[in-house]
């Protein structure tokens, strides 16, 4: 029997999820909508989806604080798919960063809605199983050197901060999120670019390299990120979470 996609809506605003649901439904996607966080857990308790999409501006608690519940959940590697108001430029950054794989702006067309979840589900089944992403606000250790997630820098063991600009942490993120697993070109760049991904894009080669010298990584004899001839990139260290950063 063929899949069905089956997508949460969680929205407070009753006007948009009849919108949205009847679009989704005369477009053969199986939908469920619900209200809040509230309802939205009640319904995960004994179901799964294929994707849940998140209002950030809801009573009580809203997409933000959701999305965060949603990745140290078992629901942690369902994609999530983020609506934002035009100007809150801030709660997308957030969002991203909290493990959302896309976002839509409101006042949004329903089709652009669809349009954005087939092309995450399309993403994430490009990805072998258990690609997730860890929680922001942990420090993570591997050789000399431990990852503020908070902050976004590196430290080394003399307690030098090392700064990092976005496409630097992004990968690094990803590398430390899937450690000893053999990571494609491709894949690193959906990982770390999402819906702006250039398939055909090597530019990772250059910011792998620009990585290499942020943790001093001799690229002759690399101890970190080593190079998997016609496969990818490897980051070879165990990763091990300290806890929040202090």
């Amino acid at each position: 029997m063929e899949h069905v996609d089956h997508i949460l809506i969680v929205d407070d605003d009753r006007e948009i999820r009849e919108l949205v649901g009847n679009y989704m439904k005369k477009n053969g996607v199986r939908t469920t909508i619900v209200a809040d966080g509230r309802q939205m857990r009640s319904f995960l308790e004994a179901n799964t989806v294929d994707l849940v999409v998140l209002d950030i501006m809801m009573p009580g608690d809203d997409g933000l604080v959701l999305c965060r519940e949603l990745r140290s959940s078992k629901h942690r590697a369902t994609p999530i798919v983020m609506l934002t108001a035009r100007n809150d430029e801030t709660d997308r950054i957030i969002g991203l960063e909290m493990g959302a794989d896309d976002y839509v702006t409101k006042p949004f067309a329903a089709r652009e809605l669809l349009a954005r979840i087939n092309a995450v589900l399309r993403r994430t089944r490009m990805l072998p199983p258990n690609l997730v992403v860890t929680e922001s606000g942990r420090l993570l250790g591997f050789g000399r050197w431990q990852l503020d997630t908070s902050a976004r820098h590196l430290l080394d063991k003399d307690g030098t901060l090392v700064a990092l600009s976005g496409a630097e942490y992004r990968l690094l993120r990803v590398f430390l999120d899937h450690p000893q697993r053999v990571l494609s070109r491709d894949q690193l760049l959906n990982l770390t670019k999402g819906r702006e991904a250039d398939l055909f894009d090597r530019s990772i080669d250059l910011l792998v390299s620009r990585l290499r010298q942020r943790l001093l990584d001799d690229a002759r004899e690399p101890a970190y990120i080593k190079t998997v001839r016609s496969e990818g990139y490897v980051f070879s260290l165990p990763v091990e979470v300290l806890g929040a950063p202090a």
